[in-house]
């Protein structure tokens, strides 16, 4: 047995132990399940409530348990002494309490992503573990200190190489789904990972860099190191598009975590459906930090004093409403600093007391209580009072109070008078028009002000008043039953009651728009308005986020092109900090320097230093006539399919183009398809969900955040042109050119050639 199967066969050993001791604790944790179940509901409510909190403590470990089963070992770091350290997805031990792996997460593993030969410590050796399924297929060492023994040991056995398995992950073909990148995390992206979460951290970096996988990763480790903080409150992913949102959804899971919402920023209000687009100068209107005015403006509106006022009949006595009266239960209802339709009960309660004791100063004795409530009841069912009171103060949903302000431009232009009248008429709209994705902050901002319907208890209100009572009874419970010190407290104890665990929780927090979150990873940041950050920092009043973003990949007309003048505003220039993400992993480096050498060349900032791959024939260009450029396109694509399509589900590939000739590509596309696979693999293809599709037709700005095998980048001359703004466009045409991870293919016609050279 050579040198190298020994070692494999050594290593096969330790992965079989941590296997075997994970496979023990799983079925430890199924029998206490099966046990705590079994006891059902009979015992004391105490007794109840402590088998429901095991139960679901039970469940929420068998949860990550199972989560973890994929390469759940994979380095191992040997110290000077020959002292061995496994690093796997969790922490186990045997049953002696001594380790078998340690959780990536923990400080003993940090020197394994960053580790130098210059700066070791006392690690001699770092080790990569290759698992493919349960079995070891290959290892790999890094030498550290040059003069140990280990260095010479694993020279001997050939095991000694370098970044073999990070350059093995980056050529591997793409799925529908973003892989963790645990078992090679690098120094630069390891220090981020484990930067203090007590403010906001803004990750910059270029496409490939690995910024969706650091932020990730850095939730998955806030939430291991701050447990117990963030267990109640969550964590929020926003992501671009629904399609992303797919992308990554198993990373985190794969790590262990479960309890974490992820939502696009059109799903982050309960309740409210997104069917529609703005154009992108409409968008950027409604994102100006200016709109949050305008709401505010377009809710005091409706606390005024009506042009006329009735005089309402009580007791044959004539009790006149007058513009005094409203003006001070205006005024009344405004101290009270709540929300308006929270505050209209001060209001209506004022101007009815005004009005009762307008009726008591005309009467020539003094009146009952029974006969001043009986005017009181009398006013209130009166329909001019109503009417009136109504008119003064009119109780609002934020979806009622948006389509009546854009349908109506003259109350717009009343609460926004620095629109011009050009902008005023691209906001326009019918009333009954769909909301769109720009709509949201500002729904938000008015829920926010408008609090909701008295008449209408929200779901979340009513949930936050039975949860409050329900956990002063948890309280007192434990308080004289002489527990909750350990492992379950108050709030602990209504969830397990509840059957409430990390994932529930999630859930509820995903249905409360009020919900405040311990931290939020926002994704493709440079994306976002004014108005979104103010939607986002509200569900955050920490502060502490994690933004992870390109400033050269801004396509958003109102969105970041300087993390500075963004960030400054939003937390203060000591309330955040930046780090940079320098290194390629993605593209192949001619990829890469075409991509660099084209946004230099834009004005666009670029951070990008360098890419890891060489790719032979990475970067193909073809030139055509007009005439041929559809079919060229789609020969293209077929190409790559050949290449880079397994019917195993890997391979993914891209066309982008404009969106003036999409649909014929997308025809072209799905002809010369047929004409090149089987059946069976046609029907395959083509029966595949939009974003798990391995053959992907879209705009530049439908792939943010994805990678592909392959892209063909078709006409781009034309996406420039139809761009909002010459930045748009460079933005838009380096996102399309860096979502390959193996091969861009430009296909163009000689006269886009020549207006654009690339």
């Amino acid at each position: 047995m050579s040198d190298y199967a020994s070692q494999l066969q050594e290593e096969q050993q330790q992965v079989d132990r941590a296997y075997s001791r994970l496979d023990d604790i799983r079925e430890q944790t199924k029998e206490r399940l099966r046990a705590v179940r079994a006891a059902g509901s009979h015992g004391s409510p105490t007794q109840r409530t402590e088998r429901d909190s095991f139960a679901t403590m039970y469940e929420d470990r068998l949860a990550q348990l199972r989560a973890v089963e994929d390469r759940l070992v994979f380095g191992r770091l040997d110290d000077v002494k020959d002292n061995r350290l496994y690093i796997g997805r969790i922490g186990l031990s045997d049953e002696s309490h001594e380790p078998i792996i340690t959780d990536w997460r923990a400080e003993a593993a940090r020197p394994f992503y960053e580790a130098t030969p210059k700066e070791h410590g006392s690690i001699a050796m770092r080790r990569h573990i290759t698992l493919r399924f349960r079995k070891v297929v290959s290892i790999e060492d890094e030498a550290l200190d040059l003069d140990s023994a280990q260095v010479s040991h694993a020279t001997n056995e050939g095991t000694l190489t370098g970044e073999g398995a990070l350059m093995a992950s980056l050529s591997s073909r793409r799925t529908g789904k973003m892989t963790d990148i645990v078992a090679t995390i690098q120094a630069e992206q390891d220090r981020i990972i484990r930067a203090d979460m007590h403010q906001a951290l803004v990750v910059q970096g270029g496409p490939g860099t690995g910024k969706t996988a650091v932020a990730l990763h850095r939730a998955a480790y806030l939430l291991y190191a701050h447990r117990q903080r963030l267990s109640h409150s969550g964590v929020l992913i926003v992501g671009p598009s629904p399609a992303f949102l797919h992308y990554i959804d198993q990373v985190l899971p794969s790590l262990g975590e479960t309890g974490v919402v992820s939502r696009t920023l059109a799903t982050l209000l309960p309740g409210v459906t997104v069917s529609s687009e703005d154009a992108p100068r409409v968008a950027a209107l409604k994102g100006d930090k200016r709109m949050a005015q305008v709401i505010a403006n377009a809710v005091r509106g409706r606390e005024r004093v009506p042009s006329t006022l009735p005089t309402i009949r009580v007791n044959n006595m004539q009790l006149p409403m007058k513009a005094a009266d409203i003006q001070q239960a205006i005024t009344d209802a405004r101290r009270t600093r709540k929300p308006h339709n929270q505050a209209r009960e001060t209001f209506v309660k004022s101007v009815t007391g005004i009005m009762v004791a307008r009726y008591a100063s005309k009467l020539d004795y003094t009146p009952e209580q029974s006969e001043l409530d009986s005017v009181r009841q009398a006013l209130r069912l009166n329909d001019d009072f109503r009417r009136t009171v109504n008119l003064a103060w009119l109780p609002m949903t934020a979806q009622w109070m948006l389509s009546d302000m854009f349908a109506k431009p003259a109350k717009l232009r009343s609460y926004a008078p620095w629109l011009k009248p050009a902008e005023i008429d691209l906001l326009r709209r019918a009333k009954d028009a769909p909301f769109t994705r720009s709509d949201i902050p500002l729904l938000d901002e008015a829920m926010e002000l408008l609090g909701p319907d008295p008449h209408h208890d929200s779901d979340a209100a009513a949930r936050d008043r039975r949860r409050q009572e329900d956990e002063e009874i948890a309280r007192e419970t434990l308080s004289q039953n002489g527990i909750g010190n350990g492992i379950v407290d108050a709030k602990t104890l209504v969830d397990n009651m509840n059957g409430l665990d990390a994932e529930s929780t999630a859930e509820r927090a995903a249905d409360d728009r009020e919900w405040t979150y311990g931290h939020i990873v926002v994704d493709e940041a440079q994306e976002l308005t004014p108005m979104d950050w103010r939607m986002l920092i509200r569900r955050c009043p920490s502060r502490s986020f994690t933004i992870v973003g390109d400033v050269a990949q801004t396509s958003a007309l109102g969105g970041t092109r300087s993390w500075k003048r963004t960030m400054d505003p939003l937390f203060g220039e000591k309330g955040w900090s930046l780090k940079e993400l320098t290194v390629d992993y993605r593209n192949p480096q001619e990829v890469s320097e075409l991509a660099t050498q084209f946004a230099h060349d834009e004005g666009l900032y670029v951070s990008t230093v360098s890419a890891v791959r060489h790719v032979p024939d990475a970067v193909r260009r073809i030139t055509v006539d007009d005439s041929a450029l559809v079919e060229q396109a789609a020969a293209c694509a077929m190409d790559c399919v050949r290449r880079f399509v397994s019917s195993d589900g890997t391979g993914r590939i891209a066309v982008i183009a404009d969106k003036e000739i999409r649909d014929a590509v997308r025809k072209a596309v799905a002809l010369s398809l047929k004409q090149t696979v089987d059946a069976k693999e046609w029907s395959r293809l083509t029966s595949q969900n939009a974003w798990d599709s391995q053959i992907v037709i879209s705009g530049p700005q439908d792939v943010k955040g994805l990678e592909f095998d392959a892209v063909v980048l078709v006409e781009p001359g034309l996406i420039a042109m139809n761009a909002t703004s010459r930045l748009v466009a460079a933005a838009d045409l380096y996102v399309a050119m860096t979502r390959p991870t193996q091969r861009l293919a430009i296909v163009r016609t000689t006269k886009d050639a020549e207006s654009m050279p690339l």
